[in-house]
């Protein structure tokens, strides 16, 4: 068969009007979870500090964060990252994150990925000859948090690693009315951003069989129920204190070398794919405060949905405000899945994209 060759040369975007906005990413995933990276085309974020820029992108350009994560550009489990400048001296680059409801404090799949991209983007310089390992500090809403990027052949390769802001326990065994269950007892922990934990067999569940939307909708409830009786605060900023969402568990909290089966449903009914970075985070703060869990003692952490696996561990003990805390290494693999450009014109009646109920 015949093909027809072009002598046009391929444009890197459609024709349209020079004054219609672009917005370029590149796009990445850690274990299954999407992260699309702006690149260019984000009206500047200002702000003194990274907390006022996040409340100033909530305020006056959730319009980008709609037409990146939203149908038709996205879908409603997409997620994303804006780079920004950081006023942390130490900071090799600033990030706010993006989701479908809004805006989130912490994200550990998308900074795993974030450290292959700075590294092979050139925003950290390469190690020195004979390194192995690049050092990427990335100011998240939450805090610094350092990611170790391998390095070889001029560029990154293999599993990318993070040490966490300090992560602990905030109330365990809390009893909570969930309506259409019994009263559950559940615990809330925080690893750089807030979570409600549940054995999924409280529910009448098994996380690992269970459809996807009857667990989603197990997990909403008890997000909904914590939220409405139980005040959630963070001793350091109150931008921090929110339930961001629930983590249904196969309740294998005590060590073991097997991996121990999780799934992720936060802001609007948005499904994890990947093991959750800060939720792996929060499951070992919470594990270690209970005594179920020692200093570097790794365990394994599996998605119910798509089987990819991070690896989590204490490194060391810590303190966030009165709480006793661990910084929590977290360890997985990012990969890239390809670039794009979206073109928004003016006459698009979906520019903004829209979301499927």
């Amino acid at each position: 068969m015949q093909t027809v060759e072009s002598t046009r040369p391929v444009p890197l975007l459609p024709p349209h009007d020079p004054g219609t906005p672009a917005l370029s990413v590149v796009d990445m995933h850690a274990g299954g979870e999407p992260l699309r990276i702006v690149m260019a085309g984000c009206p500047e974020v200002v702000g003194p500090t990274l907390l006022a820029k996040r409340r100033f992108m909530r305020q006056h350009l959730d319009h980008v964060r709609r037409r990146l994560m939203f149908e038709p550009r996205g879908h409603r489990d997409m997620y994303g990252a804006v780079l920004v400048r950081s006023e942390l001296p130490d900071a090799h680059l600033g990030v706010l994150f993006l989701h479908n409801e809004g805006y989130s404090s912490m994200c550990g799949h998308a900074v795993l990925a974030l450290g292959r991209f700075a590294l092979d983007f050139g925003l950290v310089p390469a190690p020195s000859a004979g390194a192995r390992e690049a050092r990427v500090n990335i100011h998240c809403p939450c805090g610094l948090v350092a990611a170790f990027v391998e390095y070889e052949g001029g560029r990154s390769r293999g599993p990318v690693r993070f040490h966490s802001v300090p992560a602990f326990a905030l109330a365990t065994d809390l009893s909570v009315d969930v309506p259409g269950h019994e009263k559950l007892v559940v615990d809330i922990a925080y690893g750089g951003a807030f979570y409600a934990f549940v054995s999924a067999e409280k529910l009448g569940l098994d996380v690992c069989s269970a459809k996807t939307r009857d667990l989603v909708d197990a997990a909403t409830a008890v997000t909904k129920a914590v939220t409405a009786q139980f005040k959630i605060t963070h001793p350091d900023s109150e931008d921090l204190g929110f339930l961001y969402g629930t983590i249904l568990t196969d309740g294998k909290d005590a060590y073991s070398e097997e991996p121990t089966t999780n799934i992720c449903v936060f802001a609007d009914q948005q499904v994890d794919r990947s093991p959750t970075g800060s939720g792996v985070t929060a499951r070992i703060a919470l594990q270690y405060h209970k005594g179920l869990l020692e200093l570097n003692q790794t365990r394994a952490f599996k998605s119910s949905t798509t089987g990819s696996v991070f690896t989590g561990k204490a490194v060391r003990e810590a303190k966030c405000g009165d709480f006793n805390a661990v910084i929590v290494e977290v360890s997985g693999r990012a990969h890239y899945t390809g670039t794009a450009s979206f073109i928004v014109e003016d006459d698009d009646p979906l520019r903004d994209g829209f979301l499927l109920k």
